[in-house]
């Protein structure tokens, strides 16, 4: 069953997909701090790197679906939120220009919790009412990737189409681990030691474990205005697209709260914790350790996995699409 993919980044919703039996054979990101990991990591030959804006219905092959996740960051809650009115909201539309010229059987799109919140929700209805007038049952829902097997509170809410020619909606899966949740010390513990980075936060030539390496430099007002570790026992908190947000490696000592938004490092001063490594922050994504991320900024490395959808939460929801889709096509021909 062959895919294609927009606003692929480093590929870890396609990752997924594959995984569950999909064949990629288009992809397209216009940002080339992704395009070596995305071509390293799939198949060679199917990345289109223009602006999705320049890609033509004509350019993607037939497919029975079309996955992506079109940027977030106007509708984050982090951000300035600024939605419709923000040029990377609007690309949202560019996803919807070529779903209504391809039609394929299925589409996924993946977004931030912002997307539904109070200052977007209308914004966000008119989508999915424009979606649905295209001739497709719309499914969406806010779920939980620890929820899937990834060790790490990371709430998305994913949005799938079925054609009516399927004649049913999408139904989310079960959780395949809620009441027995992936741990920090099961997904990073057996790792050893990471490596800092170079200076200016360059990317090391050479190491022992490919991206095992971690973000310098010191923590900001924000940054020390919340909570920033967790336990081996925890699962992570989301991890972002940016190393200098990246959550504490567990093994620190906890921090403690001295007031409202204000917090510290406990232990001695001069042993102030570490940030997750690169390699840390993709394993709690669950990326296997044979994808290999390639940066020459440490920086930029955090913001490739940051931005990429959890693999095994893709491969979850792929995997009931794909048993979905062969159902119909059993009944089509009458199997």
């Amino acid at each position: 069953m062959d895919i294609a993919s927009l606003f692929s980044g480093c590929g870890g919703l396609d990752l997924g997909f594959e995984r569950a039996g999909f064949n990629l054979v288009f992809a397209n990101d216009i940002d080339p701090d992704t395009w070596e990991t995305f071509n390293a990591n799939h198949k060679q030959g199917i990345l289109d790197k223009r602006s999705i804006t320049e890609v033509s219905p004509s350019d993607i092959p037939e497919v029975v679906g079309i996955i992506g996740g079109p940027p977030c960051q106007s509708w984050s809650l982090a951000g300035a939120m600024r939605g419709i009115c923000d040029p990377r909201g609007k690309l949202f539309y560019e996803y919807v220009r070529l779903l209504e010229a391809k039609k394929p059987l299925f589409f996924l799109a993946e977004n931030v919790p912002g997307i539904v919140s109070s200052a977007h929700i209308q914004e966000f209805k008119r989508i999915i009412e424009k979606l649905s007038s295209l001739g497709y049952k719309v499914s969406y829902k806010v779920v939980n990737a620890r929820d899937y097997g990834v060790p790490q509170d990371r709430k998305r809410v994913i949005v799938v189409g079925y054609h009516n020619k399927l004649g049913k909606p999408f139904s989310f899966p079960d959780p395949t681990h809620k009441g027995k949740l992936l741990t920090l010390k099961e997904a990073i513990g057996d790792l050893p030691p990471a490596v800092p980075a170079m200076e200016k936060n360059r990317a090391n030539s050479s190491l022992e474990v490919p991206n095992h390496e971690y973000m310098n430099g010191g923590f900001s007002t924000i940054y020390m205005s919340r909570n920033r570790r967790r336990s081996w026992d925890e699962q992570s908190f989301t991890i972002q697209a940016g190393g200098r947000h990246a959550p504490i490696h567990p093994g620190a000592e906890p921090m403690s709260k001295l007031g409202p938004d204000s917090w510290e490092f406990s232990g001695s001063k001069s042993n102030v914790p570490r940030r997750l490594s690169v390699r840390e922050c993709a394993r709690i994504q669950t990326f296997p350790d044979d994808f290999i991320f390639y940066y020459k900024s440490v920086a930029s490395g955090y913001k490739l996995i940051g931005n990429a959808v959890p693999v095994r939460l893709a491969e979850a929801i792929a995997k009931k699409i794909k048993q979905d889709l062969q159902d119909y096509i059993g009944k089509k021909d009458g199997r």
